[in-house]
């Protein structure tokens, strides 16, 4: 098997630039309190009030004049009856929510989307529903429907039949490829084959524990890098470049000891993100992007995005972003509108 060939390059593309970030810890400013009865509850769905993502939320909607209401996803009790879908939590039921911010773990994806869906039938307004949160967690649907509505990503395979590895590394262009299980988070499942026989060994090994793999084009201009850019709504609200720090790691996510740093986005990497968010029907996405010379390259789409590196990068106000975001898309549904969905 050889390696990968060489290629004519292409022009090269503008990249993200790093730039200024502003002062830490970031906080959100007080507003004008809403008009006394329109006043809303939001809430959030997470497992622990003291996650960063969840605290900052917290302080955002009480900046503006809200009510939090913080609930643990499994703590939620779904009751279905003819016409009467409801929600207990503990021994209490759930009333009186404007709009629901959804935090859901991939740890309890099932369990969640059935809670994001119990919310959807009782008529409450849930940022990210169930179906885009799902598609976003299933990495080759989420690229199937990426690639169908033309964003630029890797090239992907899927394969099982060993008799074609071949033929599938050859597609995507040669060694060295990247490996991919399906439903992996954080750089979690993610490996770097370099050569046939050590791709063959980790196949067998993912194929014998019933795994399914995605193999993947390696962008070697971007080894060790990648661009998370957040969406809220129809605009990237900040972005930043993780490096990997370790040497020799080609996976650059914070949770494997990448940092990052505030970046200025090209015009074609924002809109590409929005796209990408569009596509997945995701309200509020993390939109993580490679620099290719050929410009941006999509591999992932986080519905539940982690705020705490982006806000620490950037020192922009992201929560303060997501929860102006919420209370527009409540009244926004609340007088009957509802975003035209690609798919």
């Amino acid at each position: 098997m050889s390696t990968r060939p060489r290629q004519q390059k292409a022009p090269q593309q503008e990249s993200a630039k790093p730039r200024t970030s502003r002062a830490r810890p970031v906080k959100t400013r007080s507003r004008a309190r809403p008009p006394r009865g329109e006043e809303l509850r939001i809430a959030i769905l997470s497992r622990k009030r003291s996650l960063y993502t969840t605290r900052r939320l917290v302080e955002a909607i009480k900046a503006f004049g809200h009510v939090p209401v913080v609930l643990d996803t499994l703590r939620c009790d779904l009751m279905l009856e003819k016409g009467r879908p409801r929600i207990f939590f503990g021994r209490e039921r759930v009333e009186g929510i404007g709009v629901v911010i959804p935090r859901i773990g991939a740890s309890i994806t099932s369990y969640g989307l059935a809670v994001v869906n119990q919310f959807d039938m009782m008529g409450v307004p849930v940022l990210n529903n169930s179906v885009p949160i799902a598609r976003s967690r299933d990495k080759l649907r989420c690229l199937q429907l990426l690639a169908r509505f033309g964003c630029d990503i890797p090239r992907t395979v899927m394969m099982r039949d060993r008799n074609d590895l071949d033929q599938a590394v050859e597609q995507i262009g040669g060694l060295p490829v990247i490996v991919k299980l399906l439903q992996g988070t954080q750089g979690v499942g993610v490996m770097l084959a370099h050569s046939l026989k050590e791709l063959q060994s980790i196949l067998d090994t993912m194929w014998n524990l019933d795994q399914e793999i995605l193999l993947q084009e390696f962008i070697a201009e971007s080894r060790g890098r990648d661009v998370r850019a957040l969406v809220v709504g129809d605009r990237v609200v900040g972005a930043m470049r993780r490096v990997a720090r370790v040497q020799g790691e080609f996976r650059s996510n914070i949770h494997r000891g990448g940092e990052g740093e505030a970046v200025e986005l090209p015009r074609a990497y924002a809109e590409e993100a929005i796209r990408a968010a569009r596509v997945i029907g995701l309200e509020v996405a993390g939109v993580d992007m490679l620099e290719s010379s050929s410009g941006p390259k999509i591999t992932e789409i986080n519905s539940s995005p982690g705020i705490e590196g982006l806000e620490r990068a950037t020192g922009i106000d992201v929560a303060g972003a997501m929860v102006a975001h919420a209370v527009e898309f409540a009244r926004a549904r609340a007088s009957g509108w509802t975003r035209q969905r690609q798919i």
